[in-house]
């Protein structure tokens, strides 16, 4: 006989809305009130509770964010903060969010201070929890708005993480509900190289989708230019596949059966007396497998890069202040 866990929803949830912040003192100003409207909007309707809340995670900001978010915690007590030691990333300030909320929320959706995405999913997506999902995810509807480049590449990072074996999803970013249960089990992954577009996927809750069309800016600049998304994606792969390493070692499978028609034919040519010496082919055959060789190291040291930051089992993050 199989027990079975009854997961009680909430029909009047605890919602939490976690944003991550670096460097958002001109858009927070903007993006609070637009917020507090969707929260409002589904507090007269009996959707969420009227103990729902905002945390802002400042990240280390260079500008006036903490600031920003004391005033508008001033203004509004369901504003609350919390201030991290450093810069560790917009990871890190995502997971410190939901793991300081996780405790005092039925609920949790994470969104960017941007409003790229439309604050108003959030209903949609806390109406899939009430009918039973655990992880609603947001996914974007089209990509009409990108550049020809950014709708490319962005394509192009989604197929290789499927080939890695990533359990993505195709056009979602970190605009997602997760049930309290949800959450206890992500605070269970340690892994100090976090991508949660990795991780949370692997949980396996009862799993939604909610499309939106996605948004220009609000203020400000993009925290992920093409160099920082390309490293992104690095970590991504890095930290859940092992198939770069597989990719090695049928390279040099096949440069060793390369080598072994290279010999057989210098061998013919040694004895039939056809043996003039090509300093252009030596050449080219050095720089290759020279070029080989780096990439083959560059990406082992990555692996092990990897695990030296895990083996040391550090603080994914510290908290500074708080403002409740």
């Amino acid at each position: 006989m199989t027990d079975q866990i009854d997961y009680h929803v909430s029909d009047c949830p605890v919602l939490a809305v976690v944003i991550p912040c670096y460097n958002e003192a001109e858009a927070l100003p903007l993006t609070m009130p637009r917020l507090l409207d969707v929260l409002d909007s589904m507090i007269r309707s009996g959707a969420i509770s009227a103990d729902s809340y905002v945390l802002c995670v400042d990240d280390g900001s260079r500008d006036g964010t903490w600031q920003c978010i004391a005033a508008l915690h001033a203004s509004d007590r369901r504003v609350r903060g919390i201030a991290l030691a450093h810069n560790r990333g917009h990871q890190y300030a995502l997971l410190a969010g939901l793991m300081t909320v996780k405790d005092e929320c039925d609920a949790a959706v994470s969104i960017d201070a941007d409003m790229q995405d439309d604050p108003n999913a959030i209903a949609t997506m806390t109406e899939r929890y009430r009918q039973g999902a655990e992880i609603v995810y947001g996914v974007r509807s089209s990509r009409q708005t990108d550049t020809w480049f950014k709708r490319n590449s962005a394509r192009a990072f989604y197929r290789l993480q499927n080939a890695m074996g990533l359990q993505s999803v195709y056009d979602h970013a970190d605009y997602r509900l997760m049930s309290s249960r949800a959450l206890d089990i992500l605070s269970q992954y340690r892994e100090q190289n976090l991508f949660l577009r990795g991780i949370v996927p692997l949980i396996g809750l009862k799993t939604d989708i909610v499309t939106y069309e996605r948004h220009e800016r609000v203020a400000g600049e993009s925290k992920y230019p093409l160099a920082k998304m390309l490293a992104f994606s690095i970590d991504g792969i890095t930290s859940f596949s092992a198939k770069p390493l597989r990719w090695i070692f049928m390279t040099g499978l096949t440069l060793l059966l390369l080598d072994i028609a290279v010999a057989v034919y210098v061998l013919c040519s040694y004895f039939s007396g056809d043996t003039i010496s090509g300093w252009s082919s030596i050449m080219l055959s050095v720089w290759f497998l020279g070029s080989l060789i780096l990439m083959a190291i560059g990406v082992v040291g990555e692996y092990i890069g990897k695990i030296f930051t895990e083996v040391k089992a550090r603080p994914r993050f510290n908290i500074r202040e708080a403002i409740k």
